[in-house]
């Protein structure tokens, strides 16, 4: 049996790892962040060296869009120079390394779902913290490390720690508290929920497949205004969304107007998750207390 040391145990991704990992012959092991913080080195050397897993996978990230903008030094910090320094490490100890981008990386002008080798041109400060982050891997350590981007995802009881929730249990919350609700209708996104992205990438590590860049999302893409009818459709909650075209702009800042992802390198090994309508049925059956 593998071992997996995880990176980001509170996380929607990373508790989803946790709870599949044994499906598929890993052991996981965390901790928290004070004791495995990816921005300190040192301290994830040390529990490499003890604990000597096959895999380290990180989900740790600087991901809340506008504050990247804020604190860029933060973003290019957790996004890029400590995953480079975790790529370094796992150089060192011969052991594969897995850690997650993003849509961002695109600028969403291709106006179809991007593949793995379409040229990246981040819009703002994360997708360029995290598209620095990608070379440092695959540039240092190419032939271990897996690079997996991923699209709008959702998961967990509480969603994010950073953000407070997401995009789901936003959209349900808000509902709740007003008679009309706006959202945004010309961003097109791969919605994935993170219980089949952990085991699309546990599925992907038993393939014992070569490194590079993933995409792993769930198939299909549709609007952030389409998604939330159909989580209020399938959450049989019956209020008006109002759709809103604010030309992808958040303040200052642009967002992708067509970031969907298109799984090509993974599906020819026969990993891909199922369409996005799936993913969130899956999701909402698994929390009662939304419905």
């Amino acid at each position: 049996m593998k071992k997996i040391l995880l990176i980001g145990q509170t996380g929607q991704l990373g508790q989803s790892l946790i709870k599949d990992a044994s499906l598929f012959d890993f052991k996981i092991i965390s901790f928290a962040r004070k004791e495995l913080d990816i921005t300190n080195p040192a301290q994830l050397e040390k529990n490499i060296a003890e604990l000597k897993p096959n895999i380290l996978i990180n989900t740790s990230a600087y991901h809340v869009v506008p504050k990247c903008e804020e604190k860029p030094e933060l973003a290019f910090l957790i996004n890029s120079i400590a995953v480079h320094q975790a790529a370094k490490i796992c150089q060192k100890y011969q052991i594969q390394f897995v850690t997650y981008s993003t849509d961002y990386v695109f600028d969403g002008t291709k106006r179809s779902p991007y593949i793995e080798d379409d040229y990246p041109n981040p819009l703002q400060i994360y997708g360029l913290s995290k598209l620095a982050g990608e070379y440092a891997v695959l540039n240092y350590y190419p032939k271990k490390s897996f690079v997996i981007r991923t699209c709008g995802l959702y998961g967990g009881k509480e969603g994010s720690p950073q953000k407070g929730g997401n995009f789901v249990l936003s959209i349900i919350e808000q509902v709740k508290k007003q008679t009309v609700t706006e959202v945004a209708c010309e961003q097109i996104i791969s919605p994935t929920y993170a219980g089949d992205l952990s085991k699309a990438t546990l599925k992907l590590l038993k393939k014992n497949t070569k490194g590079g860049i993933y995409h792993l999302v769930n198939e299909g893409h549709c609007s952030w205004y389409q998604f939330a009818r159909e989580i209020l459709k399938l959450a049989k909650i019956n209020k008006k969304l109002i759709p809103v075209d604010r030309s992808g702009k958040s303040g200052n800042m642009n967002r992708p107007l067509f970031s969907a992802l298109k799984n090509t390198k993974a599906k020819k090994l026969g990993v891909v998750l199922p369409p996005w309508q799936t993913g969130l049925k899956t999701y909402l059956y698994e929390m009662p207390n939304l419905q």
